[in-house]
């Protein structure tokens, strides 16, 4: 197979309406690779004012779970890339994948083969030792002229595809450029089984075909299943699709992306902490830049999305840079939004934010100093949930000159306005009447009250957590 780069590519004839898929089989969840093909198929289908279609290929009976459905429909709809039609499930479409079969055979463009698995096994194993290509040989392949062998007895036959002996198939990779392979280098492809189960590569291009699927926007793993169904494709006597082959991700290392560097499923970005903007942001830089445009919208990635700009070389996910993004969507998500997010959080840890500070407000006070939303959930549970303070810090901030700072400033706090600038002005006074420093009452204040040693600007904090409950944990 050989493939080019092509400098100017036509991805697209407005004549016709634009129509892209995105086909996940549902035996695991739905994760990032699966997650950036299915926004840029989605992108697409909405720049252009098409329609996006989700198909479940669920035809791998033994590894398909209803489960494994569920979990890529919740990361669908958490990341909001909404399908035109469907779920359409392969395996409600077996009368539909029969009927074809049994037109093509009519047709002679397929036909039955009773070679035995045992058979297949020997005639691979006699063509390496010959230094072939291991491949059918056509033996039950109807020619002009030939003679077939006599059908066993009991024999069980599956379907092959007649595929052309000579020529090229080719196409213009909307990312990867012009590829081209030699029908030679393919054989007869089996397209149902001997229980009658249609293959992978045969359901795929009946949907695509009956879904007048325009575009399809996949991983390159699907490289070298594409001139198959190209071949299909024609002897059906239907119109070829245009292909973009997304190259893969690669993890922070450089290696193929795996668990322990984000190949994991799209809901456990929700449950760490990150916001669906963020991740959209993200994902639509893997492999796809407009200019140096680092930060934008969804709306504007839709305005912007085109495939001439997807680079053919591989992706690298960088766990820092998502991050930083995440951080930034944070900074410009309202306080009450981020509220709501971190009080789901609080509920599943068992901490109950009724009756304590205002949630927005204490918010507020960490927006700008986090990461993810579990770096703000575990920021303000101590102000809803006095936190054991450890002995180390007890040891470090809270001895015998600290307690008696707190003592006389627990007396001046309890008269103050509650306010920042009184409460920063009781403090001041208490450093000021015993000779200390702001870091000597500050410090040991923030480990009293919330078991870290660091918050925001200590005024700020009595503020939002107001006067009893400040008072009690003192007291405490």
């Amino acid at each position: 197979m050989t493939a080019s780069r092509i400098l100017r590519r036509t991805p697209h004839s407005m004549s016709k309406p634009v129509r892209t898929r995105f086909a996940p089989s549902p035996t695991g969840f739905l994760h990032i690779g699966g997650a950036r093909t299915a926004l840029f198929s989605w992108a697409y289908a909405r720049r252009h004012g098409g329609q996006f279609i989700l198909r479940i290929e669920d035809t791998d009976v033994a590894r398909s779970t209803p489960e494994a459905v569920q979990a890529i429909l919740d990361g669908m709809n958490w990341l909001e890339l909404g399908w035109d039609e469907g779920p359409f499930y392969q395996m409600q479409r077996m009368d539909r994948y029969k009927q074809v079969i049994a037109q093509m055979l009519e047709a002679g463009t397929a036909y039955r083969c009773y070679t035995t698995p045992a058979e297949l096994d020997a005639m691979r194993e006699a063509q390496r030792a010959r230094g072939e290509k291991p491949r059918y040989d056509g033996t039950w392949r109807p020619e002009a002229g030939k003679a077939l062998p006599a059908i066993p007895a009991d024999a069980q036959a599956v379907i092959r595809f007649r595929n052309p002996l000579d020529g090229l198939v080719a196409w213009d990779d909307l990312v990867k450029g012009r590829i081209e392979i030699a029908n030679a280098e393919m054989d007869d492809l089996v397209i149902a089984r001997a229980d009658g189960t249609p293959t992978y590569n045969f359901c795929v291009v009946v949907d695509d075909l009956d879904m007048g699927i325009t575009q399809v926007i996949r991983g390159d793993d699907h490289v070298n299943n594409t001139p198959r169904q190209i071949n299909i494709l024609k002897a059906l006597g239907a119109e070829v699709p245009q292909y973009a082959h997304l190259s893969m991700i690669l993890g922070d290392d450089g290696t193929k992306l795996s668990k322990r560097h984000g190949a994991v499923s799209v809901m456990q970005y929700d449950e760490d902490g990150y916001l669906k903007e963020a991740v959209i942001n993200y994902l639509a830089r893997l492999g796809w830049s407009h200019g140096d445009e680092e930060v934008f919208s969804r709306e504007q990635f839709v305005e912007w999305f085109d495939l001439d700009h997807i680079t053919p070389s591989a992706a690298q996910f960088n766990t820092e840079k998502l991050k930083w993004l995440n951080a930034h969507y944070i900074k410009l998500t309202t306080p009450e939004a981020l509220a709501a997010d971190v009080e789901r959080r609080l509920v599943a840890r068992n901490v109950d934010t009724t009756g304590g500070p205002d949630l927005a407000a204490v918010v507020m006070l960490y927006r700008e100093r986090v990461s993810t939303l579990v770096e703000l959930a575990d920021s303000v549970a101590p102000y809803y949930v006095k936190p054991a303070v450890s002995e180390e810090l007890a040891a470090q901030h809270l001895g015998d000159t600290a307690r008696g700072a707190l003592a006389a400033l627990r007396a001046r706090l309890e008269a103050a306005s509650w306010d920042k600038v009184a409460l920063s002005a009781a403090i001041k006074e208490t450093c000021t009447e015993l000779g200390m420093k702001m870091p000597q009452v500050a410090i040991p204040l923030r480990v009293a009250l919330l078991g870290v040693p660091q918050t925001p600007s200590i005024d700020a904090v009595l503020e939002v957590m107001g006067r009893e409950r400040v008072l009690a944990r003192l007291d405490a």
